[in-house]
């Protein structure tokens, strides 16, 4: 009988391609590698779960007494909106209930996480094994990276980036507009503080995102030539290493800012006020 073959089969790419080692293991790692990956995809599944449900509700979204309006269905431009909380008209006519109330600019927002480069490292090992931790193999046999469909669509990052910032001017319009309740003159109670702290921080989600850091300094051959741009960019960087900080954050504090306004909304709790 002949000895067995000693040739390795080209079987994809990456660490299955002829030229690597091939380990029957798919680790030699002893630590619980799989506890990251799995709280990241339980606690991206639970934002994605709730968000999704919360958008078509479509109730308890906007309390007409202190002018509270969920990040959720912001803008409201149609004529399925309450009248009050269509602080930019009614750009279209009654919506069927298969269409979200804030469709304007959901999937854009979507689109702006999903390209991040923080989410993307993140769901690329929770959800695609690409790879789930380090020296860990993924179960992939090939791999072409973000040149096809359809994560060559990454590539539009900075394009969902533009939008993202005039979402961010839009609920800094909503977060002041709360401070002028039904009852007239000025009104600040505990819902203000959870609007503005909401859109503080997606304020320094979205500025430190990568590809406004690239805006800010990218392609200056000299930044003393032009100081005011690369003092922008200074404090953009500083922003930068705080991105997985500021994307976990701000998925928090979404829900919080809806779950609270859907609460008052619903009259299932009292807003605490401060003034008026």
């Amino acid at each position: 009988m002949s000895a067995p073959s000693t040739t390795t089969p080209e079987t994809g790419t990456g660490v299955f391609s002829k030229t690597r080692a091939r380990i029957s293991e798919r680790t030699l790692r002893t630590d619980r590698w799989w506890v990251p990956p799995l709280v990241t995809v339980l606690g991206l599944g639970a934002f994605v779960i709730y968000a999704t449900v919360r958008a078509f509700v479509r109730t308890a979204y906007w309390d007409d007494r202190y002018h509270y309006l969920s990040p959720f269905y912001s803008p409201c431009v149609s004529t399925s909106c309450e009248p009050d909380a269509q602080h930019f008209g009614a750009w279209f006519g009654a919506l069927p209930s298969f269409i979200p109330l804030g469709f304007l600019v959901l999937p854009f927002l979507l689109g702006f996480r999903l390209t991040c480069y923080y989410y993307r490292k993140a769901y690329y090992r929770a959800v695609w094994f690409s790879p789930p931790a380090c020296a860990v193999a993924e179960p992939h046999a090939k791999y072409t990276g973000e040149t096809r469909l359809p994560l060559i669509i990454q590539n539009a990052h900075r394009y969902f980036f533009y939008v993202a910032v005039v979402v961010s001017v839009i609920n800094t319009y909503d977060a002041i507009a709360a401070f002028h309740p039904r009852s007239g003159g000025f009104g600040f109670g505990l819902g203000n503080i959870v609007l503005l702290v909401n859109v503080i921080l997606l304020w320094a989600y979205t500025l430190s995102c990568h590809s406004c850091r690239h805006i800010a300094g990218g392609r200056l051959k000299n930044f003393s030539a032009h100081p005011t741009r690369y003092w922008f960019w200074t404090q953009v960087s500083k922003l930068n290493t705080r991105h997985m900080a500021l994307a976990w954050t701000t998925l928090g504090t979404l829900v919080l800012t809806d779950f609270y306004v859907m609460l008052v909304a619903s009259k299932t709790i009292s807003d605490l006020r401060f003034i008026n």
